[in-house]
């Protein structure tokens, strides 16, 4: 697909998810800082920011590839984003997700009525599988990030964002494939250049942030993350091309910082985030980033299990005391 997203396609993808995806909050994270904020997708329809560039892709199909059905890869955000669109949109979804994804995004994706098809791996092996079935099926691939009306759904974030929150000196956002901080990026520099966009990932699994120091797109080792939705070892071609021209840095924090932010946003704003949509928030809590400038962090998601959370502050209570 040579096609790439640009701020028209932003704009207009803002106006077909009007009715579809929420215009979220911008929350302050606490009184005792007056510089966080957090953009709130964690409260958005599927409870992540992915409906945005799921429905945008979706509504782009022909007739003909609409009839034949469309099929994912996702660890689950993106996975519940296309099934509710394909729901909402009548076309039959497949997706293909890691057996390890959270029982709570693996029943939600059932519950749009989704087939789902566990594959013993990773993202990437989950990709494969997608890639097979959609080729033997005929049925239309909706990737997660590496897609030019996908990234203009997800920028649609940006431009709330400017509209919300005119003042902000600073976008923080997570980075998996890239596909949420490509469109961010494009919307935000094209209308605001002097606004600094900054990525963030696991030190877990460094994909975009190894990519982006080497120059070229890098494939890593695998390793475990409580992020599962930013656990991508090999980011997209067009999402690293546009994560060079257009974002300032991309930094990266340890899983128990993580594991801290997910404590002090339910502490705080009170607000339920998966370890993904707390990278942002860690990064500034934890000095990554520099934190006397007007920040919005991105909460990409919420979309956690209640086993996983209860892990998360049995560990964080022990560190407090």
């Amino acid at each position: 697909m040579n096609m790439r997203p640009t701020l028209q396609m932003i704009q207009n993808a803002a106006v077909v998810l009007r009715d579809v995806a929420r215009q979220t909050p911008v929350l302050p994270f606490g009184r005792l800082d007056n510089h966080l904020f957090v953009k709130a997708e964690n409260l958005q329809n599927t409870g992540s920011f992915k409906i945005r560039g799921a429905y945008n892709k979706l509504r782009s199909l022909t007739e003909e590839e609409a009839s034949k059905g469309v099929i994912a890869c996702s660890a689950g955000n993106h996975a519940q984003g296309v099934a509710f669109s394909a729901m909402r949109l009548g076309m039959h979804a497949v997706i293909c997700m890691p057996d390890y994804a959270p029982t709570v995004k693996v029943e939600g994706t059932r519950g749009y009525g989704a087939e789902v098809v566990l594959v013993p791996g990773n993202y990437d092996d989950s990709a494969r599988e997608a890639d097979r079935l959609s080729a033997g099926k005929g049925y239309t691939f909706a990737h997660p990030f590496n897609d030019p009306f996908v990234i203009a759904g997800q920028g649609t974030i940006g431009l709330e964002i400017l509209s919300q929150m005119p003042d902000v000196q600073q976008i923080v956002v997570p980075v998996g494939g890239g596909g949420l901080i490509s469109g961010v990026a494009i919307a935000v520099k094209s209308l605001r250049p002097d606004i600094r966009v900054i990525g963030v990932q696991t030190m877990n699994v460094p994909s975009m942030y190894a990519s982006f120091g080497f120059g070229e797109v890098e494939t890593l080792q695998d390793r475990t993350t409580i992020a599962d939705g930013i656990h991508v070892l090999t980011p997209g071609d067009m999402t690293f091309e546009i994560v060079e021209a257009y974002v300032d840095d991309i930094v990266t924090v340890r899983e128990s910082e993580i594991e801290t932010a997910i404590v002090q946003l339910l502490e705080g704003p009170k607000l339920m985030v998966e370890g993904a949509g707390a990278t942002g928030v860690a990064a500034y809590l934890f000095d990554r980033i520099d934190t006397s400038l007007q920040t919005v962090a991105v909460a990409s998601g919420g979309n956690v299990d209640m086993s996983t959370l209860e892990w998360i502050l049995t560990r964080e209570l022990k560190r407090r005391a």
